[in-house]
């Protein structure tokens, strides 16, 4: 998924999300901290959400059952994924993938996990912490091939 492809996946999403929690436009408009006419021609798909307010959408509704239906429960993973891609960073433990994650490849040091939903890959030390994120096997299994 590109940021594009989440861009456009949270602003087909934006009115069911909106109706989800009960809220009116005006009062969805002021939550995200955008004009009611912004909102509304982002709804009515005259206007694309901005990366920003994509991300605000799901940070601030990652509650939404129509989100999770369309990014996955771990949708803030994918989010950290793309706006950090290519940048490397320390992130904090996981729960180890439980749900959503499938293993890619164990070496005993390092696990290559794939979200089953969105299709990112991460690289887990032994503890389960993140250590790299991206939507590009190759780049987890060189970071991986760089740390042993």
């Amino acid at each position: 998924m590109t940021k594009e492809e989440f861009v456009f996946t949270i602003n087909s999403k934006l009115k069911l999300v909106r109706t989800e929690y009960g809220l009116t436009q005006e009062k969805m408009a002021a939550v995200l901290g955008i004009s009611k006419k912004s909102l509304v021609e982002s709804e009515k798909g005259r206007r694309s959400l901005l990366w920003t307010e994509a991300v605000a959408v799901a940070s601030i509704f990652d509650n939404s059952t129509v989100l999770q239906d369309s990014l996955g429960d771990d949708f803030k993973d994918m989010v950290s994924a793309l706006a950090l891609q290519d940048v490397d960073v320390m992130y904090p433990s996981t729960m180890g993938g439980k749900i959503f994650w499938r293993d890619i490849k164990n070496n005993g040091r390092y696990r290559i996990q794939q979200n089953i939903i969105s299709g990112h890959y991460r690289l887990l030390d032994a503890q389960d912490r993140r250590i790299f994120v991206s939507f590009h096997l190759y780049k987890i299994e060189e970071y991986m091939n760089g740390l042993s």
